[in-house]
């Protein structure tokens, strides 16, 4: 049994996050992989946009990580914008998440990348994204140790979130780099979209056979530019072994925030439509 609360650390004050599993009832070995995650958290400390582990241990029944208490998901203002996000509020999404994502394959595959797992900061850090939930995240600096795992002739266990999930993770293939990166260019389209195409189909084996009969250009069509549809295309022509080229991604985003004549002010959709609750006006989203 798995369960997330609030807390309080009481040496410093600061408001915290408490995942705490009921080791009691640990059938599936959760409370080994808190464990894990918090060795993850703590490999990729000091990186900006990842969280700081405050404790990890024990408490009578409880395996225990305490993580600092951050703001809302991604998935949480899709919601409260309606289930749809601007192109400008999608592109500084992109910025951001695609340099933390960099920062993590340094050591790391993140290997659930879905809106859930991205949330704002709080205070002064309430614009920052940060990444969560490494449960399933995996030691991957330069490929070589998965080299026989991708080789394998039966397939791994399912790792991921179906709706997000890359097509080689649906076939069972040992994930990579362009993996986490095909499932940020999902989010991009759920996004602009407001759902994806196969999120509703019943299986896995479905939703892998969608991905694989719609093309970039596609997904994209009559909601994003084209500049998404080439990283589609590119993520999804990435061979195993290849390392993405990140600043490559960055620009192509970056270019197209200049040609709309965007500002980096850091006002997101969420931040308008907070803004017209508190003082009585009206927005696009209201």
């Amino acid at each position: 049994m798995k369960l997330t609360c609030e807390g309080t650390d009481t040496s410093t004050g600061e408001e915290v996050a408490v995942k705490l599993i009921d080791l009691r009832r640990d059938r599936g070995g959760y409370g080994r992989g808190l464990q894990d995650e918090a060795e993850t958290y703590k490999a990729l400390a000091g990186i900006v946009g990842i969280p700081r582990v405050h404790w990890i241990g024990t408490e009578g029944n409880y395996s225990v990580l305490v993580l600092p208490l951050l703001g809302p998901s991604l998935e949480d203002l899709f919601s409260y914008c309606n289930k749809r996000f601007s192109l400008k509020t999608i592109l500084l999404i992109a910025d951001q998440a695609i340099s933390l994502l960099e920062r993590i394959h340094n050591h790391f595959l993140h290997r659930d990348v879905k809106p859930e797992n991205f949330l704002l900061g709080v205070g002064e850090h309430g614009n920052t994204l940060y990444a969560i939930d490494f449960g399933l995240a995996n030691e991957f600096s330069d490929g070589s140790r998965a080299d026989v795992r991708r080789g394998l002739t039966y397939a791994l266990p399912f790792g991921g979130t179906s709706t997000f999930a890359s097509v080689d993770t649906h076939k069972g293939l040992e994930q990579s780099w362009a993996d986490d990166l095909q499932s940020l260019g999902y989010m991009f389209v759920y996004f602009a979209r407001g759902s994806l195409p196969w999120e509703n189909l019943r299986t896995r084996a479905s939703m892998q056979e969608k991905k694989e009969e719609l093309s970039g250009e596609e997904l994209c069509r009559g909601v994003l530019p084209a500049e998404f549809v080439e990283y589609i295309d590119y993520t999804r022509s990435l061979e195993f072994r290849v390392k993405p080229d990140y600043e490559r991604l960055r620009d192509l985003f970056r270019s197209r925030f200049e040609a709309e004549g965007f500002e980096y002010d850091n006002v997101f959709d969420w931040t308008v439509k907070r803004f017209h609750e508190i003082h009585g006006t009206t927005s696009d989203m209201a």
